[in-house]
């Protein structure tokens, strides 16, 4: 953690911010180790501080050796404004992604004379790129999505539904060693894989139907996040042809990965081979996100990504194809970028599973 509070404080140098407020909770674990639920961040070029209150005391010593406690026992505003004040600041920046608009007004009536400046993605430039520790942590969730979509196969049969399946499939991670799910399971099948983010419902399997399977493991406090679609029955013409194109464009996107390209760049990778086959208006979505402590986060492999890709980060990649009324696949991998090319962490097989 240390490391990551020198990092913190080159980038507040470089934005011009005398002291940083860190609100929320995932750059605050990221920075501090604290896992608890309430708690600011005060870092300033000379000190770091974590405003909590009574609950969490001990927690924060044993967690966040790095930063001293203060305990808080009314308003965390006023808290914050009075250490602010005893360190003699003149200015206060936070992040305005994270506070809601009468929070900013309450953090701006508590500090008086000090100015409050609004910054964003301070901490999040800073997890895009993973150390060792993290991207074993993601390797780890990786593989338990990998052994569950391995048993879950034993499952999938006409009868049962999409939601007793994506029970089974956290049940399963959680046996594992997963702390949990890292977002809600997406089990959609038939007609409903023609939708992108098709949480599973009370829908019964049929045979026929294509089933898309996306869900992921958190793992010590980061995510996997995995998608494969197979079909129970024999397929058809058509499934057939739409899965293969989801395959080809995702498979030639993932060979693609390396430092140095743009995210836009590897989001034309499957989309130019989408739109070949016909199919790019059933494209909507970017091919790819990053991954780590949240599900989504940066980079983004999108038409608009502008994100150089760098060593150490990890992302996904997700293209597919939804026909309404019909049924969609999707295919998805998580892969690290790695110094000369790209490390694929998931593992579960793409070919067409067809489950008689």
């Amino acid at each position: 953690m240390k490391e990551r509070l020198v990092r913190l404080r080159a980038k507040m140098s470089e934005k011009g911010h005398e002291a940083l407020l860190i609100s929320h909770p995932v750059n605050r674990r990221y920075i501090t180790g604290f896992t608890g639920t309430a708690g600011m961040a005060l870092v300033t070029d000379r000190d770091a501080v974590l405003v909590t209150d009574f609950r969490y005391v001990t927690q924060v010593k044993q967690q966040s050796p790095h930063f001293e406690v203060y305990r808080h026992d009314g308003d965390i505003f006023q808290a914050v404004a009075d250490l602010c004040r005893k360190r003699g600041l003149k200015s206060l920046a936070f992040e305005q992604d994270h506070l809601t608009y009468g929070e900013v007004e309450k953090l701006k009536k508590s500090l008086g004379d000090i100015i409050a400046v609004p910054t964003s993605r301070v901490v999040e430039s800073l997890r895009a790129v993973k150390d060792e520790g993290e991207r074993d942590a993601i390797r780890k969730a990786a593989a338990i999505a990998d052994r569950a979509f391995e048993r879950i196969l034993e499952e999938l049969r006409p009868g049962r539904t999409e939601r007793e399946i994506a029970l089974r499939l956290e049940f399963m991670m959680r046996e594992m060693g997963a702390d949990g799910a890292s977002f809600d399971i997406i089990v959609a099948s038939g007609p409903r894989s023609a939708l992108p983010h098709g949480v599973a419902s009370d829908r019964v399997l049929e045979k026929g139907d294509l089933v898309t399977l996306d869900f992921g493991a958190s793992y010590r406090g980061y995510c996997s996040d995995i998608t494969r679609t197979v079909v129970l029955g024999e397929p058809n013409d058509a499934q057939r042809r739409i899965y293969e194109t989801v395959r080809e464009a995702q498979q030639a996107a993932v060979d693609a990965i390396r430092p140095g390209m743009t995210g836009k760049e590897a989001d034309r990778v499957a989309r130019d081979r989408i739109k070949a086959s016909g199919y790019e208006k059933y494209f909507g979505h970017g091919t790819g996100h990053g991954l780590g402590m949240e599900v989504h986060e940066a980079p983004r492999l999108s038409p608009r990504g502008e994100e150089i890709l760098e060593p150490g980060m990890v992302v996904t990649v997700e293209p597919g194809i939804y026909l309404p009324e019909f049924g969609g696949v999707r295919i998805e991998d998580d892969v690290i970028v790695t110094e000369d090319g790209r490390e694929v962490l998931t593992q579960s097989p793409k070919h067409l599973i067809v489950i008689q």
